[in-house]
């Protein structure tokens, strides 16, 4: 397993949930990205970066045992930051030397391990891991795709060119959304819609035992939203124009603000209430007080695409959701209204309140709970399958 995102990073992540799943009936390897020379000494005051500079000082790799079958990896060199070059001979140069030595660091512990006939799952590492079929040899190599990260501009300036071939050359490629694996399909045949693992366990309404303070003496109805407000992902003037349209409803917004969600307009309305970032355990009982869950994603290329992990957690919990309307939104399209502008999410929030029931709740937490990390890396399993048959 390889990709964008260590095994220690503080956020939730689709490739350790998938790794954790691998691992229940397969031995698993989670290799952490090398260190790079920017990162070295922009974040060396961070202990996990620290931790690093330690292992490369010492010049071994270091293996750590995280359950049985499953190890994590911590390179022991450093790697030359080169995303801001403009050349693409001279980056595919460098990015060949940082691709050797993060090659030579996997070797090591594959030899280690004992590791044979291997599968190298990539989670959208186009760049640090791009040779690596070519220099590790796998017996299946897997791109995963899971946002469209050439829309941004940290990958824009080679990932437009780099994702594309790498794709290319990657035996499969796996996509958590409809419109990720369309665009796969353009450079590889072998693209599959695997869809999204969630563990929604903690999102059943049985668990809830408490209202919490903040939010008990808030006016119904809740209209409410549950994640970070950057204002990249979330389009600010629905927001705005709900509150303004609607005075006798609450909007109820949890969790951590950007600099523009902190100074916009939403902070004047006397009916929006900010309540700031809360732990995983703790949301639960802050969704089971809203009356219709919301999800005005902005749309833009980096958005277009992507997932809502959010949506099955408001699911799970029968919740009744608007969202704003994309491809990748079509598979729940029988479970939640689909917006396409601010004033069908004032038409659909009244039409939730009117159809909310009993049976609709069963079959929102029904299906939401069919969203299992198992199901999701059994169909990456299929995916597998099937395009090893087209190669025969």
């Amino acid at each position: 397993m390889i990709g964008i995102q260590a095994w220690d990073i503080e956020i939730g992540s689709n490739c350790k949930n998938i790794a954790e799943e691998f691992a229940i009936n397969n031995r698993v390897l989670y290799v952490n990205s090398p260190l790079d020379r920017i990162s070295m000494f922009r974040l060396r005051k961070l202990e996990k970066i620290k931790k690093r500079i330690k292992i490369v000082k010492s010049g071994k790799p270091e293996l750590v045992d995280i359950s049985k079958n499953f190890w994590n990896l911590y390179p022991a060199n450093i790697i030359e930051s080169i995303s801001w070059i403009k050349s693409p001979k001279l980056f595919d140069w460098l990015n060949k030397i940082n691709n050797r030595r993060f090659a030579k660091q996997i070797s090591w512990a594959i030899e280690k391990l004992g590791f044979k006939n291997f599968i190298i799952f990539n989670d959208s590492d186009m760049f640090r891991s791009y040779y690596l079929k070519e220099l590790l040899k796998p017996e299946t190599y897997i791109y995963y795709t899971r946002d469209n990260l050439i829309a941004v501009d940290y990958w824009k300036k080679q990932g437009v060119r780099i994702e594309a071939q790498h794709m290319k050359k990657a035996d499969l490629v796996v996509a958590n959304s409809t419109y990720l694996a369309a665009l796969a399909k353009k450079f590889n045949p072998n693209s599959f819609y695997v869809g999204q693992g969630c563990d929604v366990s903690l999102f059943d309404t049985k668990l809830v035992t408490y209202v919490p303070s903040d939010i008990q003496n808030i006016p119904k109805p809740i209209i409410g939203y549950i994640g970070a407000l950057l204002s990249l992902r979330l389009d600010i003037k629905v927001l705005e124009h709900i509150a303004e349209s609607r005075p006798k409803w609450s909007l109820v917004l949890v969790g951590p603000e950007d600099d523009t969600f902190i100074s916009s307009k939403l902070h004047q309305f006397k009916n929006v209430y900010f309540l700031g970032n809360k732990t995983g355990n703790e949301l639960p009982s802050y969704l089971n007080q809203f009356d219709v869950a919301i999800n005005p994603q902005v749309l833009s290329p980096v958005t277009i695409g992507n997932y809502p992990r959010k949506i099955d957690e408001y699911l799970a919990m029968g919740k009744p959701t608007v969202a704003t309307k994309t491809e990748a939104m079509s598979v729940f399209t029988d479970y939640t209204y689909l917006a396409e502008n601010q004033e069908e999410y004032i038409t659909f929030i009244e039409k939730a309140f009117q159809e909310d029931n009993e049976q609709i709740r069963r079959k929102r937490k029904e299906f939401a709970c069919q969203h299992t990390w198992e199901n999701n890396v059994l169909e990456i399993f299929k995916a597998i399958e099937t395009a090893k048959l087209s190669k025969l």
